[in-house]
């Protein structure tokens, strides 16, 4: 069984800057893309920033420039430092990770609970 547990998240002002993390665990032979994914109300899950287990990044166009992903391979971690926060950032944060448990077996994925992210003055 695998696990994707995310930690961070929380209120801050506009132009704050907050860190999230997701740490994927149990039976895994391998962890490839991580991503972070975000929902607000009445809109769409959409990408927010992803990293390959090569380091290859890629981000939402509204993120680029404040939010920087990264991610420890030793640890199955991976990290969302957001800067310069606006209102519109404001939603729930997701974690993905995809996943091999055995090195013949198939990928999968799994997500994190999710976690709170308001940005408010």
């Amino acid at each position: 069984q695998v696990q994707v547990v995310e930690s961070g998240g929380g209120l801050v002002q506009p132009g704050g800057s907050l860190g999230l993390s997701c740490t994927a665990s149990g039976s895994i032979f391998k962890v490839y893309d991580m991503g972070w994914y975000r929902q607000a109300p009445g809109k769409q899950r959409e990408l927010v920033a992803a990293e390959g287990s090569e380091g290859r990044t890629i981000y939402l166009d509204s993120v680029k420039g404040r939010f920087t992903i990264s991610r420890d391979n030793a640890k199955n971690t991976v990290y969302l430092q957001m800067n310069s926060l606006k209102p519109e950032d404001t939603a729930i944060y997701y974690c993905n990770a995809e996943f091999q448990t055995d090195p013949y077996g198939s990928t999968s994925s799994r997500w994190g609970q999710g976690t709170q992210v308001t940005v408010s003055s």
